[in-house]
């Protein structure tokens, strides 16, 4: 993908353009394939391009003959449909970021109801005055804006506006209580005080520095669930996997699969193979010699049936001790999922051969995946709970004063998804799509992957596989105690080796056993860390690093995250070495 960065003065006057070299260098990373920049009063401009589609004439800017201006980091998968009918236009490249700027000319504002892709677009239009900016229902792009007395600023990663001199790394203490609860932080307010996120979505009108105008665009389709037979909904749902999985596989560039051996991958290793004449190339992480299940080789064996390259990835207890303060100081904006670890060392190993990795986040989800979806669906006298009810921190005494708040944007998100026509279902998927998937899991994949200039393609979250499956009935998503039941069913008929409706350990990560045989030293210097002394009491975060007990463990988890994150993103120091050095730093 790329990184995107600019501002517009509140005054007219002309931006600094060293602004736009600081811009470039904090987003480098995103973007190794070369930069172009733009400066008119009042408006500068930035874009660091990693090449994937149109490698010769795709360089950014893009201009059209209105005069607005265009930079993106977006993939737009229908730009050839799209293209298709604009038979005035006379593009200048051909590449797909092209297409939304005259998309913006033809329909204004609207221009992004055509688009399927993830994206975060800003166009200038002089004509009108005004700086526009938008993300992609999902948020499977990120894009996140400051407003001071003298500009408003965005840029793909907040570290870029901090670096930049935009704003400080002052800590918002509710947010931060939010990461400690829930490893992630939910709605427009991030972890750091005045950077706000554009909302997945959402379209910005920014004249004069300001914001006059938001719109939302819902990644969801609105109505109640559509009866159909079982039989109409797996037609319907093979031909809206295979036209996404074929749109994002359109690259000049070569692209393989992120492979767990799970019903989400299985089923895209399937698609791929279906669609491609080459061996599809498949990456999959394990740790072997832990109590945790090892996926490699039902991975590796489904990889064999269908012809395609596998490559295991071994994630080890030194990658934890070695490798988790950079990933940590790569995630900006916090989320404190196990899952950052495989995530960074696949696409570490990815990237020395591939350019875009094809991933199955978004399913769970759209077809009601997880087990807290079975739980909502239960009255309380049968077990049934709410959501995230209960904090990671809650009950185990860690903190100095018992934080208040981390589940209000939670709870308000659940507000929002309450609406009459869905389903007790429909309502929890919802409110797990507005934060739990844009502000983890996409985070996670975005930050894990543009760190080594690769980039993530996720062919769940496609406005047709979101028609198909949030509009199901409950019961062709969750039935006999199994969620995505009909992806089961489709994956069952398509490639039975996978074994989708196995009773399966499901996905995990051994911190806790890593952690915990160096438990002492470790949550001596946790304790100690300025992240951490300030709130929490010492001796009850040492007893998270010896405990054998899930909650604990988990507790220290977060508190390790967090206090690795502090260290690069609050006090501004780099990591130094693996864990135990950068904690005595």
């Amino acid at each position: 993908m790329c990184g995107i960065a600019g501002l517009m003065s509140r005054d007219g006057v002309t931006p600094d353009a060293s602004m736009l070299d600081r811009f470039a260098r904090a987003l480098g990373h995103r973007g190794p394939d070369g930069e172009g920049k733009y400066l008119v009063d009042p408006v500068a401009m930035v874009q660091t391009r990693l090449a994937i589609i149109d490698l010769k004439t795709g360089d950014q800017p893009f201009f059209e003959p209105g005069g607005a201006t265009l930079i993106a980091n977006a993939e737009i998968y229908n730009f050839q449909e799209l293209r298709a009918e604009l038979t005035d236009v006379n593009f200048t490249s051909a590449s797909d970021c092209e297409l939304p700027l005259h998309l913006y000319r033809r329909d204004g504002l609207d221009f992004v109801n055509a688009l399927r892709g993830m994206y975060a677009i800003a166009i200038h239009d002089p004509a009108e005055s005004r700086l526009v900016l938008t993300r992609d229902p999902f948020g499977i792009k990120p894009l996140y804006y400051v407003e001071t007395p003298n500009v408003f600023a965005f840029a793909s990663e907040p570290h870029a506006l901090i670096d930049a001199g935009m704003t400080a790394p002052i800590l918002n203490e509710r947010r931060r209580d939010e990461v400690l609860n829930l490893q992630f932080t939910c709605g427009r307010e991030t972890i750091f005080q005045g950077v706000n996120r554009v909302l997945p979505g959402e379209t910005l009108v920014v004249r004069g520095g300001h914001i006059v105008e938001r719109r939302r665009r819902p990644a969801l389709p609105s109505g109640a669930p559509r009866l159909q037979s079982s039989e109409d909904a797996l037609e319907t749902l093979d031909a809206a996997l295979e036209n996404s999985v074929m749109m994002h596989q359109r690259s000049d560039v070569p692209y393989g699969l992120f492979l767990s051996g799970g019903i989400d991958s299985s089923s895209l290793l399937t698609l791929m193979s279906r669609l491609n004449d080459t061996p599809v190339r498949a990456f999959t992480a394990g740790f072997g010699g832990t109590s945790v299940n090892d996926e490699r080789d039902h991975a590796r064996m489904l990889a064999h049936s269908v012809g395609a390259e596998f490559h295991g990835v071994d994630f080890t207890e030194d990658d934890f001790w070695s490798l988790l303060p950079r990933i940590a100081a790569s995630i900006d904006d916090p989320a404190a999922d196990y899952a950052v670890l495989p995530t960074w060392k696949l696409a570490s190993v990815a990237a020395e051969e591939l350019k875009v990795v094809l991933c199955g986040e978004g399913s769970d989800e759209l077809f009601g995946g997880y087990g807290r979806y079975r739980s909502a669906l239960r009255p309380w006298w049968l077990g049934g709970r709410t959501m995230r009810a209960r904090g990671v921190l809650d009950g185990l005494q860690v903190l100095r004063t018992e934080s208040a708040g981390w589940r209000d944007e939670f709870a308000a998100a659940e507000t929002m998804a309450n609406t009459p026509e869905r389903t007790r279902l429909q309502i929890a998927q919802a409110t797990d799509i507005a934060d739990w998937l844009p502000n983890d899991l996409l985070t996670k994949l975005d930050r894990c992957l543009m760190a080594h200039g690769l980039e993530g393609r996720t062919p769940f979250l496609d406005s047709r596989i979101s028609e198909a499956a949030f509009l199901l009935p409950d019961n062709l998503k969750i039935q006999k105690r199994q969620g995505k039941w009909l992806l089961r069913t489709w994956l069952e008929n398509v490639m039975p080796k996978a074994k989708p409706f196995a009773r399966k350990r499901g996905f995990s990560v051994p911190v806790g056993e890593w952690m915990n045989r160096r438990g002492t030293k470790l949550g001596e210097l946790v304790a100690k860390s300025p992240a951490i002394r300030d709130i929490c009491v010492p001796g009850e975060v040492q007893k998270l690093y010896t405990s054998e007990q899930k909650r604990p463990r988990l507790a220290g988890w977060n508190l390790l995250f967090y206090a690795l994150w502090h260290r690069r993103h609050i006090e501004g120091l780099a990591p130094e070495g693996g864990v135990f050095d950068t904690l005595s730093a």
